[in-house]
């Protein structure tokens, strides 16, 4: 497995693009197979994850072509064009599906293929295969399909049926329940409804209307109405948000550090961390706004001004819920993290919570675990050493980001995980080191 050494840094400098948004591309990808006609998707995400999307959907019968590189006056521009198939269109698969690491993939084209008249079977990797399955059987099987999973884990065999609406509150905030249930919606009978006692993610909800499909909002509940037909379209993804986090927190934490992120996506459900940033002492600025396909974008100023001690409880969490590694690794540049409410890192690609606080302390940093969160404080600079990313994508770059700031190299362990989201990540951080 690939290990790769992370030098200290004296600052982060420069301007950059980040790769396509991985939710907004799995979404576009599902709605335009499920929409009439043709649409074309640039900027789709070049990670694993986003491939696996394609993946299932081509052995679903879906006519894809790319992703192929389409240059364009800022950077290359992945895309891709799908054939859609119509509101339950999708024809059964001659084998099983593998979703790869992609929890997205899974939980998403479950509520897809709830409402198909035919019997499929979902599986993914090692770490896929550890993750809780019960938060979506649970609802579309409420609506009139038959899932199972042994152990709640993946693989999950799914027994399409003639779906009807429901009213539907997750226990636990989910962006991808709520967007499996509101599919699965798509190809109901009735009204269904999705209800957050905290706000997630609204990428589904911000897309529906630009394929036709009206979604209704109203006091924290989405709704959306079943049999309504998916129109092809063209649409641009912006600059993944998430990614754009990474180098946010390297200007933030290094001194004298100035990074501008050129179209990066500015939804208000991704970026809760730049005012983390701020309170901190960054200075953060958002140039030339715009908005397409219901989503906003513009470019993203950061520099260093500081970094303080933060508190994050359990109504900070769902909105800022991938990037609490790297802020993680943030504090380790002489602030303080302390996050509590964050059991759900606990369900992602790997144990977030523990692999976090094992590889920060490998790297030198001093971190309490808790059980549903953990402590980092910043009151001694890592000495460098070697960090375990245990498969997990936002790890490894974490521990990237916490080790600029070390005496030492560090080496990061299972760094090939990157490629779930951001091939080529390793290359932009040597290019923007300086120092």
């Amino acid at each position: 497995m690939a290990s790769i050494v992370v030098r200290p840094a004296a600052r982060v400098h420069g301007r950059l693009t980040v790769p396509g948004d991985k939710s907004i591309s799995h979404r576009y990808a599902l709605l335009a197979a499920l929409a009439d006609g043709s649409s074309t998707i640039s900027g789709y995400g070049p990670g694993a994850d986003c491939a696996a999307t394609l993946a299932c959907l081509a052995a679903l019968g879906v006519v894809i072509e790319g992703p192929h590189e389409a240059p364009d006056e800022h950077h290359d521009q992945r895309v891709v064009t799908i054939q859609g198939r119509g509101i339950g269109g999708l024809a059964p698969p001659a084998a099983t599906l593998d979703a790869g690491n992609s929890g997205t993939t899974l939980r998403l084209l479950s509520g897809v293929l709830a409402g198909h008249p035919f019997d499929s079977v979902i599986t993914g990797d090692r770490s896929l295969r550890q993750r809780p399955m019960r938060r979506i059987i649970e609802p579309l099987s409420r609506m009139g399909a038959n899932l199972s999973a042994d152990h709640d884990r993946p693989p999950i065999v799914i027994r399409g049926a003639a779906l009807r609406g429901i009213d539907f509150t997750p226990p636990v905030a989910s962006a991808q329940v709520k967007t499996a249930v509101l599919l699965a919606g798509l190809l109901a009978t009735g009204e269904t409804t999705v209800r957050e006692r905290h706000p997630t993610r609204d990428h589904t909800e911000r897309a529906f209307p630009v394929f036709g499909v009206e979604a209704t909002r109203h006091a924290g509940a989405i709704t959306v109405q079943g049999g309504r037909r998916l129109r092809g379209t063209s649409l641009t993804v912006p600059g993944d948000a998430s990614s754009a986090a990474f180098w946010a927190a390297a200007a933030a934490a290094l001194p004298h550090s100035d990074v501008t992120l050129d179209d990066v996506g500015l939804n208000p459900t991704r970026i809760g961390y730049l005012s983390l940033l701020e309170r901190i002492g960054a200075q953060v600025e958002l140039l030339g706004t715009t908005e397409t396909g219901g989503e906003p974008r513009g470019s993203l100023r950061v520099r260093h001004g500081g970094n303080a001690r933060l508190d994050l409880g359990p109504d900070d969490i769902p909105g800022i819920i991938d990037e609490l590694p790297v802020l993680a690794a943030l504090a380790t540049h002489g602030g303080e993290l302390r996050v509590t409410g964050a059991g759900e890192l606990r369900h992602k690609e790997s144990d977030r919570i523990t692999a976090l606080a094992a590889g920060l302390r490998g790297l030198g940093g001093r971190v309490d675990e808790m059980e549903d969160g953990f402590h980092v404080f910043g009151d001694r600079r890592l000495q460098g050493g070697t960090a375990d990313a245990a498969g997990d994508h936002r790890l490894a770059m974490a521990f990237a980001i916490a080790a600029l700031g070390g005496t030492h190299p560090s080496e990061i362990h299972n760094a090939e995980a990157v490629d779930i989201s951001y091939p080529g990540f390793f290359d932009v951080l040597a290019s923007i080191s300086q120092g």
